[in-house]
């Protein structure tokens, strides 16, 4: 067994209904092929019919397990109650929620327009909170255990330049998933999140790094482990958390990001580009009895590898 296959024995999901928001592609696809692969009921969304037609057709064919697809724009809260109510007229009832649904963009704050910060808000957080909202209502209504897993990001904690309304949206997402994780336990409603590191997609990637950015900036590089993520380990990571396995974990949010969070936020952590040479000289000009000469050429032999 490795990192690239699947974690949970066979029909762990079996017999339950699950909605992943942003289905049809990326992310949203691994996670939602897993979840069917160990025998749930899968309802994908997103707003382009043909791609959610198409991935529903594909990840049936694979598990044998019924795949229904709804065109839904998240922001729009009747067209959330629509698939709840199609999920409902499908399979009888709804079990998890899976909001992965995101729209971002890579760009100095202040060259975005009102309406591009409100588009990326408006999927990330209003997205989220009409579908958790909607099928909430629905489940304590009925008096049904619901699970609610939402898709955040590191920087959902820390902020970051340069992502600002992403980093508005996922705060928001956190935050709401930890204020039901208290106030909706009463229910038997259990809410978490995944922040998830690198696990380049094929569109969201190319959008955010086009051209030969994807090769300047190589996201392995800021990754402790040396690598990015593999979709099945998220799928992994995922399929537990909105299975039965998982019931006594309730508001938490889980970073699988191989260490890179951590990297980027200790102060002095970037200095494991200096390369040896300097650390000895470094070492030296610490000791007493050093050769100063043998330090003077360390050091500048160091300083011409040195890469920052």
């Amino acid at each position: 067994m490795n990192h690239t296959q699947g974690m949970l024995a066979p029909e762990s999901l079996k017999g339950k209904t699950i909605i992943v928001t942003g289905g049809g592609t990326g992310l949203g696809k691994s996670m939602a092929s897993y979840f069917s692969e160990l025998g749930a009921n899968l309802v994908i969304t997103s707003r382009k019919i043909e791609v959610l037609q198409e991935t529903a057709k594909e990840i049936a064919a694979k598990s044998g397990c019924p795949v229904h697809c709804v065109a839904c724009d998240v922001r729009e809260y009747e067209q959330v109650e629509r698939v709840i109510a199609e999920a409902k007229e499908q399979f009888g009832s709804v079990d998890v929620l899976l909001n992965n649904a995101a729209g971002n963009f890579i760009s100095p704050t202040e060259r975005l327009s009102h309406r591009a910060f409100d588009t990326v808000v408006d999927i990330v957080l209003k997205g989220s909170y009409n579908f958790t909202l909607a099928l909430g209502k629905d489940w304590i209504e009925n008096k049904q255990q619901g699970n609610i897993l939402s898709i955040v990001t590191t920087y959902a904690w820390t902020g970051s330049g340069y992502v600002v309304p992403s980093a508005c949206a996922k705060s928001g997402v956190l935050a709401m998933t930890r204020s039901l994780a208290v106030e909706w336990a009463k229910y038997g409603i259990r809410s978490n999140a995944i922040a998830p590191g690198p696990f380049p997609t094929e569109g969201a990637w190319d959008r955010l790094l086009p051209g030969d950015l994807k090769k300047k900036y190589d996201p392995a590089k800021k990754v402790p482990v040396g690598r990015v993520g593999d979709h099945q380990e998220l799928a992994n990571l995922a399929a537990y958390l909105v299975s039965d396995f998982s019931a006594y974990i309730n508001g938490e949010v889980i970073t699988i990001d191989g260490g890179e969070w951590l990297k980027g936020a200790g102060e002095f952590n970037q200095l494991d580009a200096i390369p040896e040479e300097l650390w000895d000289a470094m070492e030296m000009g610490r000791k007493k009895g050093g050769s100063k000469l043998k330090m003077m050429w360390l050091y500048f032999k160091g300083m011409r590898k040195l890469k920052f």
